[in-house]
């Protein structure tokens, strides 16, 4: 990522209107893949994106994306002229005009000198080819939001916002909805800023985090590297895991199987739609891990890995549990286990352990 290729957001003091929130921020976010802002409610995320759009004014703010300055303390583009798609919580669809006729207007809209994704490119990413004809009255939740996805991509823009745009729906449309993010995602070369509070959705979408707390940055960094980084805010988190990228390099029809290669490891996951070769995300959560000292061949457990402690960490809020960094190669691996247990195995920094996996989950 060269200095120029970057969205460069310098938002100093920004006061919220009858509130004595403000925003006082300083990043530089990659101008490709996912960045995820995570953090609490009434930490900023919203504002922030508000901000990037041009929905919220202020002076004291520095905005550009590769050089092309939208905002600076003598020039401000005006929401409508900055070269940005828009997701919302709620899809916000004319509701006079069909599925395909709100896409037309997003079309009229379109910035002719982009050629990021073409129509039928995003027709058949959001699958909506069938509902193009139906009035969003007729649509279910899901359906109108892969509709205002649509059309924030039909816009051509040079960064995609998208704030929260699972909140507004339940636990079944969010996994209705959450494969087609994932193929804008991993397809578009279009830069997305995703805001959310759960977890679940960053690290199966994020590559980049910025994590806000009262409207200040507490963190940022690679998704990967943050989430297996002892003493931040995702390790203290109640589902503290980390994400693992390997190769699927081999498969077993008998036992509905599939084993993921990675840092010269294996670990074993229930067979799906993945061929051999495929290159697949799963997540560890650090409560699923425990640890031996030698490997235990009669335990049911399939995934043991030979892993070394790279550091240890007590549990500020619950002195009886501890917080272990572990190191598979060089892929971290976090393991929350007992202050007992520590105490018992002598658990130390740089020490070789047997890392038992109780479970996994792929992210699809």
């Amino acid at each position: 990522m060269t200095k120029s290729n970057i969205l460069k957001v310098r938002i100093r003091k920004y006061h919220l209107k009858d509130s004595n929130f403000s925003l006082d921020v300083d990043l530089n976010i990659p101008s490709t893949g996912v960045t995820a802002l995570f953090g609490p409610s009434g930490s900023g995320k919203t504002t922030l994106l508000r901000c990037i759009a041009g929905l919220e004014k202020n002076q004291q703010s520095e905005l550009s994306l590769s050089n092309e300055f939208w905002q600076t303390n003598k020039i401000s583009l005006p929401a409508h002229k900055r070269p940005i798609g828009y997701v919302f919580q709620e899809a916000n669809l004319f509701p006079h005009l069909t599925a395909a006729e709100n896409l037309q207007f997003a079309i009229k809209r379109a910035d002719k000198s982009q050629s990021v994704i073409s129509y039928s490119e995003v027709i058949r990413l959001m699958d909506i080819e069938e509902i193009l004809p139906q009035y969003p009255s007729q649509l279910s939740g899901g359906e109108r939001q892969r509709i205002a996805i649509a059309r924030a991509l039909l816009i051509r823009p040079k960064l995609l916002l998208m704030d929260e745009p699972l909140a507004a729906l339940d636990d079944s449309l969010k996994k209705e909805i959450l494969p087609y993010l994932e193929a804008i995602c991993h397809s578009s070369k279009i830069p997305i800023i995703y805001v959310s509070h759960s977890l679940d959705e960053v690290i199966r979408l994020a590559d980049h985090m910025v994590v806000l707390e009262k409207g200040r940055v507490v963190e940022q960094g690679e998704t990967q590297f943050l989430l297996g980084k002892l003493g931040t805010f995702f390790s203290r988190h109640k589902d503290a895991s980390v994400v693992i990228t390997g190769i699927i390099t081999e498969q077993s029809a008998q036992w509905g199987l599939s084993w993921l290669h990675f840092d010269n490891q294996d670990i074993i996951v229930k067979q799906g739609n993945e061929k051999i070769g495929d290159q697949l995300r799963l997540r560890i959560q650090s409560k699923d891990v425990s640890l031996s000292l030698s490997p235990q061949e009669d335990s049911s457990i399939l995934n043991r890995l030979t892993v070394i402690i790279d550091d240890m960490i007590k549990d500020p809020k619950d002195p009886s549990m501890v917080m272990l960094r572990l190191l598979a190669g060089s892929t971290p691996i976090l393991a929350r286990v007992t202050a007992l247990s520590t105490h018992n195995l002598a658990l130390s920094k740089g020490q070789t352990v047997i890392a038992q996996i109780k479970s996994v989950a792929l992210l699809r």
